[in-house]
C-alpha cells in the first residue's frame, strides 16, 4: 500500500509511529481519538500502513499502543482496543488506555480488560496521563503525555511520500535502463539499432531521480546525527533506519546502470554524428547554391525613392533572415567537424576536412554576396535620403522666392536677405552631399560585375547608372534656376534696402529742418551790441542758412532717389505722400524765418552803424555835426527795428511765430531804446554847445 493512495487519511493523524520505544525497545504506536466519533475503517487502514513499515524483527519485539482516550467516549476507546485484536494481536504487548480523571470509573467496573487478557491476546492498562511513565520512559513519549519526544506528522508524511515516490521512480528507472543497456550488448547491428530506437530514452530523467534520492539521503543521516533543542540526542525512526540502506542500494544500482547507460549514448551518438554532419552539410550546400542564389540573383534594383529602398531593403532582409538559419546551421556544423577533428579518428579525417572546407567556401561567398548587397542598399537609401532632402530644400527656396516682398522695414529685409542666402548656402551643401554619395553608389555599383550571381546585370546596372545621374542632374538643374531667381531676388531686396534708406534719411532730414528751424525761433534772437557783433551775427546767420540749405538739397535729393527706386520696383513710395509736403512745408517756414531774422540783422547794423557814427563824432566838425539828416535817419531806423521787433512771424499757411521768448525781445529793445538815448543825448549837445559848458 502507498502513502498517496489514503494520503487524505494519513493527513487526519488517526494513529502514528512517534519513533519512541518502550522499555523492551519494542515501538510505540500512539491512537489519538478526539471528540469527533472516529471512523474504524480509515483507522484500520491506517494502522495497516503503519504496521507494514517496520521490518520483521522490529515487529517481533512488539508493539506498546497508547490509546488517548481522554478527548472521546468509553465506547470508541473499547471499540478500538477490541479491533486491535483483529488487526495487530500477534504483534501488540501491551494496550496503554489514557483515560480522563474520575470519568469512566462506573463503567470500568462493567468491563474489565485484564480479565480479557487471554482472550485478547495483550494486556489492557488503564492510566492516567501522569502516571503513564510508569510503563514507558519520558523521553520516549511525546510531549503530548508529558515527555520530550518531538514528533512533527505532517513533517513524517512528507518524507514518507518523498521516499516512497524515489522507491518507485528509481526501480521503474532501473528497469528502463537495464533493458536499454541489455539491449544495446545482444544481436547483430540491426538489432541494436532497432532495440536503441525502441527504448533509447527512460520515461524519467535520471539526473533528477539521482538527485532526489542523493537528497532524500542526506536528510536521512543529517536526521541521525542532530539533537534535540534541549540537548538530549534523538533516535530516529525505525523506518528511517531502515530507509536509509534501501535508498543506499537504489542509488548504487541507479549510479551503475546510468553510467552504462552514458556509455551507450556516447557510442550511439558518435555513430550517427557523422552520417547527420553529411548530411546537414549537403542540406546547407544545395540551399545555399540553389533557392539561396536564386533569391539574390532576383534582386538588382537600387529603387528610385526612400520608399523603394527601404522596401527592397526589408526584402533583403528577409532574405538574409533565411540565410542566418543556414549559416546557424553552419556554425554548429563547423563545431561539431572540429570536436570530431580533435577526437582523432584517422579513417574519418580527410572526409571531414573535405566537408568543411566545402561548407566554409559555399557560406563565405555567399556571406560576401549578402554583404555585398547590404551595403549597396544602404548606399542606395542614404544616396535618395540626401537627394530628398536636397529636393525639400529647394522647394522651400523656391516657395520662398516665389512668395512676393513686403517688409515692414530695412531690418526685415536684411534678415530675409539673410536668410535666402543661408537657404542658398544650404543647397550648396546638400547637392555636393549629394554629388558625393552618388559617386560612391556608382563605384559600388561598377565592382557588382565581379560577382553577378551568376548572370550578366549590365543591363540593370545601366539602369541603376542612368537614374543615380539623372537625380543628380536634376538637382543641378534645380539648384541653377534656383540662384538664377535669388539674384534677381537679392537686386530687389538690395533695391528696396536703399529704398527705405532714403525714406529714412528723407524723413531725418526733415527733423533736422525741423530742428533748425527751432533753434533758429528761440535762440537766435540777439542783435548784437553793436555794428561789429551784429555784422557777427550776420555772417553766422547766413552760414546756418547755408546748413539748412545743404539739408533742404539731401533730402530732395533722397525723395528723387525714392521716386526712381519706386518706378525700378513698381510699387509706391510712402514718401511723395508725406515726406515731401512735410519737407517743402519746413523749408518755407524756415525760408521765412531766416529772411525775417536777416532783415532784422541788417536794420540793426544801419542803427548800430549811424549810432556810432554820431556817437564818435568831434563838436569841432560842425558840417557833421549839424547834419540833422542823418539823426532823422538813424531815429527812423531805431523806430522801424523797434517796431519790427513787436510783430510775429507769417508763416505761407497762415500761422505765426515769434522770436524768442517776449524777456529776450524786451532785453534786444531796451539797449536799442538806451541807444538812442544817447544819440538823442548828444544831438542836444550839438545843438546847445554853450549851456552844455555853462552846466560844465
Amino acid at each position: 500500500m502507498e502513502a498517496t493512495v489514503i494520503l487524505p487519511i494519513l493527513k487526519k493523524k488517526l494513529a502514528f509511529l512517534s519513533g519512541g520505544k518502550d522499555r523492551r525497545s519494542g515501538l510505540i504506536l500512539t491512537i489519538p481519538l478526539c471528540l469527533e466519533q472516529t471512523n474504524m475503517d480509515e483507522l484500520s487502514v491506517t494502522l495497516d500502513y503503519l504496521l507494514s513499515i517496520p521490518s520483521e524483527k522490529c515487529k517481533a519485539r512488539g508493539f506498546t499502543v497508547i490509546v488517548d482516550g481522554r478527548k472521546s467516549q468509553w465506547n470508541v476507546v473499547k471499540t478500538v482496543v477490541l479491533m486491535l485484536q483483529n488487526v495487530v494481536p500477534a504483534e501488540v504487548s501491551l494496550v496503554c488506555v489514557v483515560k480522563p480523571d474520575e470519568f469512566w470509573d462506573k463503567k470500568v467496573t462493567h468491563f474489565c480488560f485484564w480479565k480479557e487478557k487471554d482472550r485478547l491476546g495483550f494486556e489492557v492498562i488503564l492510566v492516567s496521563a501522569n502516571k503513564l511513565t510508569r510503563y514507558i520512559e519520558p523521553c520516549q513519549l511525546t510531549e503530548d503525555f508529558g515527555g520530550s519526544l518531538t514528533y512533527d506528522h505532517m513533517d513524517w508524511l512528507n518524507k514518507r511520500l518523498v521516499f516512497e515516490k524515489f522507491t518507485k521512480d528509481s526501480t521503474s528507472l532501473l528497469d528502463e535502463l537495464a533493458l536499454i543497456n541489455n539491449g544495446s550488448d545482444k544481436g547483430n547491428q540491426q538489432e541494436k539499432e532497432r532495440s536503441m530506437d525502441l527504448n533509447f530514452l527512460p520515461s524519467v530523467d535520471p539526473e533528477t531521480v539521482l538527485q532526489t534520492g542523493h537528497e532524500l539521503l542526506s536528510e536521512l543521516q543529517q536526521r541521525r546525527f542532530n539533537g534535540s533543542d534541549g540537548g538530549v540526542s534523538w533516535s530516529p525512526m525505525d523506518d528511517e533506519l531502515l530507509a536509509q540502506p534501501q535508498v543506499m542500494k537504489l542509488l548504487d544500482s541507479l549510479r551503475e546502470q546510468y553510467t552504462r547507460y552514458q556509455e551507450v549514448c556516447r557510442q550511439r551518438s558518435k555513430r550517427t554524428q557523422l552520417e547527420e554532419i553529411q548530411q546537414k552539410v549537403m542540406q546547407v550546400v544545395n540551399w545555399l547554391e540553389g533557392p539561396g542564389s536564386e533569391q539574390l540573383r532576383t534582386q538588382w534594383g537600387i529603387g528610385d525613392s526612400i520608399r523603394a529602398s527601404q522596401a527592397l531593403q526589408q526584402k533583403h532582409e528577409e532574405i538574409e533572415s533565411q540565410h542566418s538559419e543556414w549559416f546557424a546551421v553552419y556554425v554548429e556544423l563547423n563545431q561539431q567537424i572540429a570536436a570530431l577533428l580533435n577526437a582523432g579518428d584517422e579513417e574519418d579525417l580527410v572526409e571531414l576536412k573535405s566537408l568543411q572546407q566545402q561548407l566554409s567556401d559555399v557560406c563565405y561567398r555567399q556571406a560576401s554576396q549578402l554583404e555585398f548587397r547590404q551595403n549597396l542598399l544602404q548606399a542606395a537609401l542614404e544616396f535618395h535620403g540626401v537627394a530628398q532632402d536636397l529636393s525639400q530644400q529647394l522647394d522651400g527656396l523656391l516657395g520662398m522666392l516665389c512668395v512676393d516682398v513686403a517688409p515692414a522695414d530695412g531690418a526685415s529685409i536684411q534678415q530675409t536677405l539673410k536668410l535666402l542666402e543661408e537657404k542658398l548656402k544650404s543647397v550648396d551643401v546638400g547637392l555636393q552631399g549629394l554629388r558625393e554619395k552618388g559617386q560612391g553608389l556608382l563605384d559600388q555599383i561598377s565592382n557588382q560585375a565581379s560577382w553577378a550571381y551568376g548572370k550578366d546585370v549590365t543591363i540593370e546596372n545601366k539602369e541603376n547608372v542612368d537614374h543615380i545621374q539623372g537625380v543628380m542632374e536634376d538637382m543641378q538643374l534645380r539648384k541653377q534656376r534656383c540662384e538664377d531667381m535669388v539674384d534677381v531676388r537679392r537686386l530687389k531686396m538690395l533695391q528696396m534696402v536703399q529704398l527705405f534708406k532714403c525714406e529714412e534719411d528723407a524723413a531725418q532730414a526733415v527733423e533736422w529742418l525741423s530742428e533748425l528751424l527751432d533753434a533758429l525761433l528761440k535762440t537766435h534772437v540777439r542783435l548784437g551790441d553793436d555794428a561789429q557783433e551784429t555784422k557777427v551775427l550776420l555772417e553766422k546767420h547766413r552760414k546756418f542758412v547755408d546748413v539748412a540749405q545743404s539739408t533742404y538739397d539731401y533730402g530732395r535729393q533722397l525723395l528723387q532717389a525714392t521716386v526712381v527706386l519706386c518706378q525700378s520696383l513698381r510699387c509706391t513710395s510712402r514718401s511723395s505722400g508725406d515726406t515731401l509736403p512735410r519737407l517743402n512745408r519746413v523749408w518755407k517756414q524756415f525760408t521765412v524765418a531766416s529772411e525775417e531774422r536777416a532783415h532784422r540783422l541788417e536794420m540793426a547794423i544801419a542803427f548800430h552803424s549811424n549810432a556810432e557814427k554820431i556817437l564818435q563824432e568831434c563838436p569841432e566838425e560842425p558840417e557833421v555835426a549839424n547834419d540833422e539828416e542823418q539823426f532823422d535817419e538813424m531815429e527812423a531806423v531805431g523806430k522801424s527795428l523797434l517796431d519790427r521787433l513787436t510783430v510775429p512771424i507769417v508763416y505761407p499757411d497762415g500761422t505765426e511765430q515769434y522770436f524768442g521768448s517776449p524777456s529776450d525781445m524786451a532785453s534786444t529793445a531796451e539797449h536799442i531804446r538806451e541807444r538812442m538815448k544817447l544819440v538823442n543825448l548828444k544831438r542836444q549837445q550839438l545843438r546847445h554847445p554853450e549851456a552844455t559848458i555853462t552846466e560844465s
